[in-house]
């Protein structure tokens, strides 16, 4: 049987590798359906999702606001904040109304980790930097304070950095939800029986690397820059966890809040409906 080829593309980071691993190790059925995975950084994702370049792709959920027209957001995959999530970090104490004025590196202005510090700020200079050089560029002093995602989110402290602010926390004071940071997402051109079969595989897979926790946690690992295996296991069970496996009716109102609340302020253009695969 010659099956169909789906290219996912994810991040290199351990809580994405995590959620993936059953199905980039065979370890389930996946019919007529054969997976490649590519791994870049969630702003190159981001980018190649606006040109519709994936058949399925962790994106942020900002991004998600304008790529409407050609994916859905699949009901599982989601990375969820939970009185946690990106944090602004410097080398010397800011009061947050100073960020205004503070040259500011961040991982890529389709992030949510940027649309919700805009919406905590307001403008702000910034420089895009890759998300893993964003701590070493701030310790070297070439910015004011550096936007950081993934694993940084633990290791800040290694580099004599302080926390001027966890957007997460501040996003669940305000609004009394969690902070929705990606999703997955699936081209709409698939067709509704392979989009189906999509979501109960993606599933699936994050089921298996829950109840397998050991062995998707050493394939994890690979990828979980200066963390042991213990920082590993607490980085995953942050973004991998029931809110993974489905939003669910508050992740899913968390996720239209934040793009109202970005279409308010203006860093979103338009209105958006949020779309699930059902």
């Amino acid at each position: 049987m010659t099956k169909r080829l789906i290219t996912v593309g994810h991040s290199p980071d351990p809580d994405d590798a995590f959620m993936f691993y059953a199905l980039a190790h065979d370890k389930l059925d996946t019919g007529d359906l054969a997976f490649r995975h590519e791994l870049q950084d969630i702003e190159t994702l981001n980018r190649r999702a606006l040109r519709g370049e994936l058949e399925v792709t962790a994106v942020s959920i900002h991004a998600y606001a304008f790529l409407l027209d050609k994916y859905a957001l699949l009901p599982s995959g989601c990375s969820m904040g939970d009185r946690y999530g990106p944090m602004v970090v410097a080398r010397n104490k800011l009061p947050i109304s100073d960020l205004k004025k503070s040259k500011i590196a961040v991982p890529g202005t389709l992030t949510t980790a940027f649309l919700t510090l805009r919406l905590l700020a307001g403008d702000f200079p910034y420089e895009v930097v890759p998300f893993d050089q964003i701590l070493d560029a701030v310790a070297a002093g070439r910015f004011d304070a550096g936007l950081i995602i993934h694993e940084g989110q633990l290791t800040f402290q290694n580099q004599g950095l302080r926390l001027l602010v966890d957007l997460g926390v501040w996003w669940q004071d305000k609004t009394g939800l969690p902070l929705p940071l990606g999703g997955n997402a699936v081209r709409r051109d698939l067709g509704n029986d392979t989009i189906r079969q999509i979501s109960r595989l993606l599933k699936e897979s994050i089921r298996y690397a829950l109840d397998h926790r050991q062995d998707a946690l050493a394939y994890a690992l690979r990828y979980a820059r200066d963390m042991d295996m213990a920082l590993a296991d607490k980085f995953v069970g942050m973004y991998v966890n029931d809110w993974t496996l489905d939003y669910g009716p508050r992740g899913r109102a968390a996720v239209q809040r934040l793009l109202e609340e970005g279409h308010k302020e203006g860093v979103i253009p338009n209105t958006v409906a949020v779309e699930f695969v059902e």
